[in-house]
């Protein structure tokens, strides 16, 4: 099978492509290379020189010329990820996640693709916002964003909406209602739901993967705007301050890149004509308090770490995933948590070149400069 992998240069992508060509797939890479994301001066590691990498931005329109040519499968990683930068970079976001998924299905649609079969995209449990919670006396609820003048309080826990008392997480099962908190939320909806609704129109299969918050060796170091693994780990090596946001009892469902990867390959791979969004993550919460704790004891460091109840809006409190459509559809079961996969993550991190701070304080002086950081 021909497969492209969109954001193939990046951190899942590099992974998924190892994953695909043990399985004798014919592998195509398709990236901008963004410097936010890779640096500068990027190359493949030696292991992937074999895939052809086609430098691409997928919201041009002359990116997609010949593109697709005999491909049979595509997965759609490509996308800007940052959940509280797109709250004020909203038209870069909507012109790569958004744009660049039409381009996608518009060629599928049109039949400029025909030998595309399947699409796999990468979805989002953002798209949930704060997901699935429990009250006392109503039972399920889907409870909106936060405000301001709660967190600035002191209040972080989601508020049911029907009496206001505060409730509590539960895992996040498919059926939930779309309510995006952030824009970068919101573009991973439309990608969803266009994907959807298209390979419906064309007759193909297609997969909507609602990542948890992935996380392994080859993330970005250098991107300030995502990933509170590769931000603390930095900080620690630099016996810098940690500081933590709200009480630093929020939690994420963090799921090895492994077990992404066996679930993005299982769909690429699988046989059955289908359209389904599902979950995938580990099923599990760690708090980013034992987060922080974690790296700070790993690296020995002299990181002190400070609750400072900062706190920026379009971020969620919790998330978990209810498992049970990927485990009855693909016979998925993570097999990594996040006592183990920290460890790798840290092993392959400490050989790598730190990013520092300077790059993080100055996403924080952007947030606030926006109105959407509040704090220390």
């Amino acid at each position: 099978m021909k497969v492209l992998i969109t954001g193939g240069a990046g951190f899942i992508g590099q992974h998924l492509a190892r994953r695909l060509l043990r399985e004798k797939c014919e592998v195509v890479l398709a990236d901008s290379l963004s410097e936010q994301i890779h640096g500068s001066g990027f190359d493949l590691p030696q292991d992937l020189r074999g895939c052809p990498l086609l430098v691409r931005d997928v919201s041009a329109p002359a990116a997609w010329e010949g593109l697709l040519d005999g491909v049979e499968a595509v997965v759609h990683l490509a996308a800007e990820t940052g959940t509280g930068q797109s709250m004020y970079e909203v038209a870069r976001y909507d012109r790569i996640n958004h744009g660049g998924t039409a381009l996608l299905m518009h060629h599928i649609v049109n039949g400029l693709a025909p030998s595309v079969g399947k699409v796999v995209v990468a979805s989002s449990r953002a798209t949930y916002g704060e997901g699935k919670y429990v009250c006392p006396e109503h039972g399920t609820v889907f409870p909106g964003a936060r405000t301001a003048e709660r967190m600035k309080a002191g209040h972080f826990e989601p508020q049911c909406p029907l009496c206001g008392r505060d409730c509590v997480s539960v895992p996040t099962t498919e059926d939930a209602p779309f309510r995006p908190t952030s824009f970068y939320g919101l573009t991973k909806q439309v990608q969803e739901q266009m994907v959807l609704m298209m390979a419906k129109a064309a007759g193909i299969s297609a997969y909507a993967l609602r990542y948890q918050n992935v996380f392994g060796p080859g993330q970005s170091l250098k991107n300030p705007y995502t990933g509170i693994l590769a931000i603390f780990s930095n900080l620690a090596r630099a016996n810098q301050p940690i500081q933590i946001f709200e009480d630093g009892l929020e939690s994420r469902d963090f799921v090895y890149v492994s077990d992404v990867v066996d679930a993005t390959a299982r769909c690429v791979l699988r046989a059955e004509p289908e359209v389904l969004a599902m979950n995938i993550g580990s099923g599990q919460a760690t708090s980013v308090l034992d987060v922080a704790r974690e790296i700070v004891a790993y690296f020995g460091s002299a990181s002190e770490t400070r609750v400072t109840g900062a706190f920026r809006l379009g971020d969620i409190r919790h998330n978990r995933a209810d498992l049970s459509v990927a485990r009855a559809t693909l016979g998925f079961e993570p097999k990594v948590f996040f006592k183990e996969g920290i460890r790798e993550f840290l092993k392959w991190a400490s050989g790598q070149e730190g990013a520092g701070a300077a790059g993080y304080e100055r996403s924080l002086l952007e947030m606030r400069a926006k109105g959407l950081y509040h704090g220390d």
